[in-house]
């Protein structure tokens, strides 16, 4: 009888227990959790991977992305060890070392440890709550039971690393590295592997920047514990203790700030942005760009922009010299802002006239007063040189020969190579006119630089990208690669600045009207390197001139990149190196279509093909016919003579094969007629 009723009271006490369990995980299963995605910062990396600038959260904390697998295992098993040793076989919440907590609290009248898991302490950070009220403790547990059952422990893991409080706005294992010592947690000294474990236990009265003593006495006890556990040996901890806290907190990194803004805007919902941009390249031209202006007044204003011309990717924007509201107004991109690009134009009006069989770098060319109609334009010295090659033209940065080509050419040609290129070119009125060659039209930059990355290509652009794999296709040919490379060569002549190296970097330098704008820009056989320096409100620098200012910095922010510079590319094959007795006749001398001699009414045309027809490639070569004009002519196909001195107006013109060409003829008296066709 009593065996029947003790099997009755075991089977009721089973039942209730059950009944109770299934209770309890309901309850458990019931349990209303907060949100469990955590919010982190917008970060902007650069191209390898190494974080160029971090945003805050809404609420003005800095809280970076950090999984388990990127904080050094030291910290993590230091953390473990100090904080939960059970943490890999708890359900949330550890029995064992709640008793041991009862127990000790009730033998010495007072807490002497507590009973919190990690997964308890991730529990109250997730909902901000208290830690030693009973009613919180209960709601901790019962939190934390729920929040194993939904999470793997890796899950809860990171929401420690993301959510654990270092004081002030410091929320994450990550932030505070970078903060604390300067660097991301991957490689941590076991003395700020500690000190990150010792904080968050009282981060205000922990925090080094402010209390140094206190976080070092908590450090110490962590290595302590660290080395009761195994987790390191006493000599390593010996190295530790006499390793100093930080007293300081560091600045987050705020590189390249202007395009990460870009970044930004572009993608908003995007929590990482990957760029182009080289970090350590980008922290030396921003110091260059300090130096750049440093003692020369509270307004000037510096830009530097670098690009790999072979693959259009830029490797450093520097917008402005500190990113500040300041005098300079650094909060402005001057990367972007529309400015007159004073001479640095010249060389694309140069390599059209050099494809449009207007010249050659040994033609002479006059360099005296001329009106062009209404306009009469002066150079900036207010000299002139006579008869001077065209070499010499674009070296000297002549004015008066730059605006007979492009009158020769008409202007909206030279619009229309700027487009091609990819440049946004904004210029006043409704036509542009002549002035457009020494400046007269707005550009950027960012234009100006992917114009000479064009150049430097063999005259192809390629847009310049900043997104990392971002898939830049290869742009239209803006001149032949004859006349590119012709253009560089010239370039590549010019004396450098005093004190830089003779080094053969293809670059020039320009002026705007009043001084507003200094411009020095170049490139060698792998990197465009372009340099802005003036005001920020467009307001003149006195005596600021592109040469003086603009290209030193250009020479330093090539030695900044490189030690020695990649060579230029050999000549092509097409290539004319002739000297000017040697040219055609037609290309021996430069005869302005109008200026001082005015118009013919007979001059050439290309009567066939016309211009932008597409003709078919015959055996015997392309057909080509010429009216009006003065015998005998010149046929030159993307710069490069074919037939010279033919008295006859039709021909047949032996070209390599298909594809695009510039087709150009010049008669007797030096005037000239184009049409780009593609030949099939």
């Amino acid at each position: 009888m009593m065996r029947a009723r003790g099997i009755v009271v075991l089977a009721a006490g089973l039942w209730l227990a059950a009944l109770g369990r299934d209770r309890f995980d309901g309850w458990i299963d019931a349990t209303v959790l907060p949100p469990l995605v955590v919010e982190t910062s917008v970060e902007v990396l650069d191209r390898d991977g190494d974080l160029l600038r971090a945003y805050t959260v809404a609420d003005g904390r800095w809280r970076l992305a950090l999984p388990p697998d990127k904080v050094d295992p030291v910290y993590l098993e230091m953390l473990l060890a100090y904080e939960d040793r059970r943490f890999r076989d708890h359900p949330g919440v550890d029995a064992r070392s709640l008793l041991r907590a009862v127990l000790q609290a009730a033998w010495n009248g007072r807490v002497v440890s507590g009973g919190s898991t990690l997964t308890m302490q991730v529990a109250r950070l997730l909902e901000e709550g208290t830690t030693g009220e009973v009613g919180g403790k209960l709601r901790q547990m019962r939190v934390a039971l729920a929040l194993e059952r939904r999470l793997s422990k890796d899950q809860i893991l990171q929401l420690y690393l993301h959510l654990a409080p270092f004081g002030g706005n410091l929320e994450g294992v990550r932030a505070a590295s970078i903060s604390y010592f300067g660097k991301e947690p991957r490689r941590l000294t076991p003395a700020e592997a500690a000190l990150l474990v010792a904080i968050p236990q009282s981060p205000e009265s922990r925090r080094p920047d402010r209390a140094a003593d206190r976080a070092e006495a908590a450090r110490d006890r962590v290595l302590a514990r660290a080395v009761a556990e195994g987790v390191i040996d006493a000599e390593e901890a010996a190295a530790a203790l006499r390793e100093p806290v930080p007293g300081l907190r560091k600045p987050f990194p705020a590189l390249a700030p202007h395009l990460a803004d870009r970044a930004r805007a572009e993608l908003p919902t995007a929590l990482s942005h990957r760029l182009t941009v080289d970090g350590g390249l980008q922290k030396k031209l921003e110091a260059l760009a300090l130096e750049a202006v440093a003692g020369k007044g509270e307004r000037l204003q510096v830009a530097i922009l670098v690009a790999d011309h072979a693959s259009g990717e830029i490797l450093a924007s520097v917008g402005s010299a500190g990113y500040q509201a300041d005098l300079r107004q650094g909060f402005v991109d001057m990367t972007q802002a529309l400015r007159s690009p004073g001479s640095t134009l010249k060389p694309l009006v140069y390599a059209l006239a050099f494809d449009e069989g207007l010249g050659h770098p040994e033609t002479m060319i006059e360099d005296r007063p001329m009106a062009f109609g209404a306009y009469a334009p002066q150079n900036f010295d207010k000299l002139y040189l006579g008869t001077i090659r065209m070499r010499e033209a674009l070296q000297l940065s002549r004015n008066i020969p730059v605006v007979a080509l492009t009158e020769a050419m008409g202007p909206a040609r030279l619009i229309s190579a700027m487009e091609k290129a990819g440049m946004r070119p904004v210029f006043p009125g409704d036509q542009p006119g002549l002035a457009i060659a020494l400046g007269g039209v707005g550009v950027t930059l960012s234009d100006m630089v992917q114009l000479y990355a064009a150049l430097a290509r063999g005259g192809v652009v390629r847009p310049l990208s900043w997104r990392l794999d971002a898939e830049g296709a290869e742009g239209q040919r803006v001149v032949s690669e004859v006349a590119a490379w012709e253009v560089g060569d010239i370039l590549a002549g010019l004396a450098p600045p005093p004190g830089a190296p003779s080094n053969r970097l293809a670059y020039k330098t320009g002026t705007s009207y009043g001084h507003r704008d200094a411009w020095a820009i170049g490139f060698d056989g792998r990197h465009v390197v372009g340099v802005w320096m003036g005001r920020a409100d467009g307001t003149p620098v006195p005596g600021a001139f592109g040469a003086d200012v603009a290209a030193p910095v250009l020479f330093q922010a090539f030695n900044r990149l490189k030690g020695k510079l990649d060579p230029q590319p050999a000549a092509p094959a097409a290539t004319l190196l002739v000297a000017n007795a040697e040219l055609p006749q037609p290309l021996q001398r430069f005869r302005s279509r109008s200026a001082a001699f005015g118009v013919a009414a007979d001059a050439p045309q290309v009567a066939f093909p016309p211009d932008g027809a597409e003709v078919e490639l015959l055996a015997a070569g392309l057909k080509v016919r010429v009216t009006g004009g003065t015998a005998p002519f010149t046929w030159l196909a993307d710069g490069v003579p074919v037939i010279v001195g033919l008295d006859a107006r039709e021909a047949m013109l032996a070209l390599p094969g298909a594809g695009f060409v510039t087709l150009s003829v010049i008669d007797a008296e030096g005037r000239s007629a184009r049409a780009a066709v593609r030949v099939r």
